[in-house]
């Protein structure tokens, strides 16, 4: 459990606050009633809620989310926003945003045409993995899972098996863990100072994990349903939705660089597209639940007093990875970067791949989930996935091992 700074007026059993004692009990809840995951997540944070305004003195609803400035000072300066609205209000519009960019690509031809270029056996979904796992080194972890998924949709004929969808989410998290735009918490790091150059390293750990990970679960899926040898049908790629495939992924960066808000270009992007071809709105009713169950769990987490963290060490940090998979790694990279002291890039391993873990644990894991509903069971994506908790280990112990613990002071 991680200290925190008790306040005598709250309710405390055993020393634990209530808020937390509800947060496991709210996560318990996800994983053993996983086909009421949305309920009990709007149930727990509803709780969460009226325990803070009843038992909290010190818990100021509107500060907690708008912040103490007016929001006109707020968007007209990105240094100045407080509160948890820009957090929320960019997971809403990223959520939403990549499944409209997922269908795109997906009605594009481009997952179709695929099968033509990918080997036919056990190292095509092999490849498939690599190619996620590049393509979040540039982009959103959340977009390189749901084109990861969209291609394994069509390639493994609408069959994929769970331990596969947990290794797409792992391998777009790895991806981004070496890179200052692949992730949001390493773009944190990046704004409070850290050099690109000190998360680098990150990329140790993940190579050696996504080896590990993508040749367990790609004899999996070749087991379960092998790939599909020859392009599907008539297959012809329509190149004016790749282009606004491209549109929404340029907005996504621009928007993360001039206004912080990937969500804001995400649907800049897609505005814009519109002038090319139809959007697919309608995937909207079925993402809706799903981004609603992750906006509902990151709330939850940001009412955690979490004030302080153990001393910054190695330990620490695979000890945060682990937690990553069920505490948003937002606020727990918000803390190291107050703390200091840590090895960037071990961090970003650990907070990035972490979430893996487990589907709730990562955005990319939630968005994925809306695509295959049948994965929103955590005990079937450890039972499949396991490969990808042992490569989390693996990984971190391969960076340990081969550079040490090297911590860094910000600039």
């Amino acid at each position: 459990m991680i200290p925190a700074l008790l306040d005598a007026q709250m309710i405390a059993i055993g020393g634990i606050r209530l808020e937390f004692i509800l947060f496991g009990l709210t996560l318990l809840g996800v994983a053993v009633f996983h086909n009421k995951t949305f309920w009990v997540a709007l149930s727990g944070l509803a709780v969460i809620l009226a325990s803070k305004l009843l038992f909290d003195p010190g818990f100021h609803l509107a500060e907690h989310f708008l912040g103490a400035r007016p929001l006109i000072e707020q968007l007209a300066d990105k240094e100045l926003r407080e509160g948890e609205w820009p957090v929320l209000l960019n997971l809403l519009g990223l959520l939403l945003g990549f499944a409209v960019l997922s269908k795109t690509f997906e009605e594009s031809g481009v997952p179709n045409v695929l099968p033509k270029w990918l080997p036919d056996d056990w190292r095509g979904p092999f490849v498939l993995l690599v190619f996620v796992f590049v393509l979040s080194s540039f982009l959103d972890n959340i977009a390189a899972a749901l084109i990861g998924g969209t291609i394994a949709l069509v390639v493994f004929q609408r069959k994929v098996h769970i331990g596969y969808i947990a290794a797409i989410v792992a391998a777009s998290n790895a991806g981004g863990s070496g890179s200052v735009v692949g992730d949001t918490t390493t773009t944190m790091m990046w704004i409070e100072g850290v050099s690109p150059w000190n998360v680098l390293h990150a990329y140790v750990a993940a190579t050696v994990a996504l080896l590990f990970f993508a040749w367990f679960a790609s004899r999996q899926q070749d087991r379960w349903q092998p790939i599909q040898k020859d392009p599907i049908g008539d297959a012809r790629v329509d190149w004016g939705r790749i282009l606004v495939v491209v549109l929404i992924l340029v907005g996504a960066i621009a928007g993360n660089v001039l206004l912080d808000m990937p969500g804001a270009g995400v649907w800049g992007g897609i505005v814009v597209g519109a002038l090319l071809r139809r959007p697919p709105l309608h995937v909207l009713r079925s993402s809706i639940l799903g981004t609603t169950f992750l906006l509902s769990l990151v709330t939850c987490a940001s009412l955690m007093p979490v004030d302080e963290l153990p001393a910054a060490s190695w330990v620490t940090a695979l000890g945060l990875g682990v937690l990553s998979a069920v505490f948003d790694n937002i606020p727990l990279t918000k803390l190291c970067l107050e703390q200091g002291g840590y090895d960037w890039g071990m961090l970003a391993y650990t907070v990035g791949f972490g979430g893996s873990m487990i589907w709730c644990g990562s955005s990319a894991g939630v968005a994925i989930c809306n695509t295959f509903p049948e994965c929103r069971n955590v005990w079937a994506w450890l039972r499949g996935g396991w490969h990808v908790a042992a490569a989390y280990v693996l990984g971190f112990f391969a960076l340990l091992f081969a550079l040490g613990w090297r911590p860094e002071a910000l600039s």
